[in-house]
């Protein structure tokens, strides 16, 4: 699991069987309706799992958390029961489960290899910090255990330099998809931009700004820093076990020296104009786009490095720097993300330390939330609504007429990226769907939307990113007949972040998709998550009736039932 006070944001737990098989898997924000789920237990994430497995929490073997609790909060916890009283809240009565303390890196790598279809790979690492670094490379096969081939410090961290430009721009540190969003106004207007990394084949080295600077003298006039490659394959090279206090001071003091280089760099300690003007301001634009090119050049690099330490082409990517779908797009293939490469899914990878699957290689099934359910709080009639029974042909009349909708169906998609289970849908011929979505979910007008088509049409609408479009990981250019049929999927930088359906995982959109066809329209719809604003993606038959009443849409699928408010035609 992931769970303060180590894992103090995006707060999960995952329940693997004997052999490795996936059972549930759950991120507490979608239960507790806190988005992040910030320092809060996985109490009802765990409890959702056990349930879904039918068990208690007497009837667990191993509880593995994706951190080094011991090292960062030393000497905090008496024992084993009283950590994992801590950490998640559950009573385990006399009969209490092995505890395995899995560090954060591995945890992350072993989520994404074991996630991916592969034999063999190289799996890259990136992120804000583990206990002692920020980048790591491995090597991963299924008949050897792991192998640390390098590592970078914390003060190397590609992680603090964006958390920097995401603060710089009024953001939480937690929003740095709408810092990847505003980059892409940098890109399409052919910004130069200050280098804040000198890269070569051993790895990079960053622009540390001020005090953590030293050597020659970068871009922005910033000095070149402590960023260099350190490690092998034994424990990390010159880095220093830090508690967590001292990792918080340390992020403190680095995230302000880059914004102190972002400041200069722009001119200004922040933007000239609001939130939703971001976009027109090119001040911010171009601290959105400089960090932007710092990360995609040193991941470049580092996934390049990764593929010759392993011998192999194969590369998995994780940690958070790996929601970067704009980076993950630029990168030669093969290259597969997982559905939570971010810090919900070391859930997943300390499971899979102690538990590692047994059964061949696949991509992972992203369907491991909770299911929908019938409603337990008021019934739709008292909302008001007026129930139908689904008819694709319909609905798909209902879109092509301009309407926008929302779904729920089945078990609910893991990680951030609404994959068809828990999404918002509209026909996205036009450019001006997408500011009536970003009305709908109150967003600003800048932020970009992504697409879904079954996989036989994608290259009809947007270039081949592989295993990256499976769940919406990776960008893509727009090929001309998308920007001249799917415009509302069009980024200004002329990608979008598509997914591709390849069976029937998402019934209901995949018929959708296909009676578009039959009526000789573009199969393909717009696909957002389906949430409000500052809110988690709905989970349940209830989130999903209470979001749809609080937010413009027309029409609701929820299951095998169609709602409509009776003030709409």
């Amino acid at each position: 699991m992931n769970a303060p006070p180590t894992g103090w944001h995006d707060a999960a737990a995952c329940l693997v069987d004997g052999s490795g098989e996936v059972v549930a898997f759950c991120e507490e924000e979608r239960l507790s309706r806190r988005r992040h789920s910030i320092y809060r237990k996985p109490r009802l994430a765990a409890e959702s799992c056990l349930a879904r497995a039918g068990i208690t929490a007497a009837d667990l073997d191993v509880v593995a958390i994706g951190w080094d609790a011991e090292q960062l909060f030393p000497g905090r916890f008496r024992d084993d029961r009283e950590f994992l009283e801590h950490i998640v809240g559950l009573a385990f009565g006399d009969r209490l489960p092995e505890v395995v303390r899995v560090p954060h890196h591995l945890a992350h790598a072993t989520s994404a290899f074991h996630a991916s279809p592969y034999e063999r790979a190289a799996v890259l690492v990136v992120d804000g910090n583990g206990e002692n670094e920020s980048s790591s490379v491995w090597t991963f096969a299924r008949d050897a255990p792991p192998r640390l081939e390098r590592a970078w410090p914390r003060s190397a961290s590609l992680g603090y330099l964006y958390d920097a430009a995401s603060t710089w721009l009024g953001f939480s540190f937690l929003n740095a998809g709408k810092t990847m969003g505003l980059a892409a106004y940098g890109r399409a207007a052919g910004l130069s931009t200050a280098p804040l990394a000198e890269v070569d084949g051993d790895g990079f080295r960053l622009a540390l700004p001020g005090p953590l600077g030293g050597g020659g003298a970068l871009g922005g006039g910033g000095a070149l820093g402590t960023g260099g490659a350190l490690g092998g394959s034994g424990p990390l090279g010159g880095s220093e076990r830090a508690t967590a206090a001292q990792i918080r001071a340390e992020y403190e003091t680095t995230v302000a020296a880059w914004r102190g280089l972002y400041s200069r760099i722009a001119g200004a300690t922040g933007p000239d104009l609001p939130e939703e003007r971001l976009a027109d301001d090119p001040r911010a634009v171009l601290v959105a786009y400089t960090a932007q090119r710092a990360v995609e050049e040193c991941v470049t690099a580092l996934a390049a490095l990764a593929r010759k330490a392993a011998g192999v082409e194969e590369l998995c990517l994780a940690g958070g720097v790996a929601l970067n779908c704009s980076t993950n797009g630029l990168l030669p293939g093969p290259v597969f993300v997982p559905p939570v490469p971010h810090d919900a899914g070391v859930a997943l990878g300390a499971a899979w330390s102690v538990r590692p699957p047994t059964a061949a290689p696949a991509p992972l099934d992203p369907y491991l939330g909770s299911p929908v359910r019938e409603p337990h709080g008021p019934a739709p009639a008292a909302y008001g609504l007026v129930r139908a029974e689904l008819s694709v042909e319909q609905v798909a009349g209902l879109l092509l007429d301009g309407q926008v909708g929302a779904i729920a169906e089945g078990r609910a998609e893991v990680g951030p990226r609404a994959l068809c289970h828990r999404s918002i849908l509209a026909v996205p011929r036009d450019a001006g769907v997408a500011d009536r979505v970003n009305r709908i979910k109150d967003r600003e007008r800048w932020r970009p939307f992504a697409g879904v088509t079954r996989a036989a049409h994608g290259p009809r609408f947007w270039g081949d990113v592989g295993h990256l479009s499976r769940y919406m990981l990776g960008a893509a250019p727009v090929t001309p007949e998308g920007r001249a049929t799917a415009a509302g999927v069009v980024h200004v930088d002329g990608t979008t972040r598509p997914q591709l359906l390849a069976g029937d995982e998402a019934p209901v959109v995949g018929a959708l998709l296909d009676e578009l066809d039959r009526q000789g329209a573009p199969p393909v719809l717009l696909n957002t998550s389906f949430n409000g604003k500052g809110e988690p993606i709905v989970d349940s038959a209830d989130d999903a009736l209470r979001a749809f009443r609080a937010m413009d849409l027309d029409f609701l699928i929820l299951e095998d039932s169609v709602y409509r408010k009776p003030y709409r035609r």
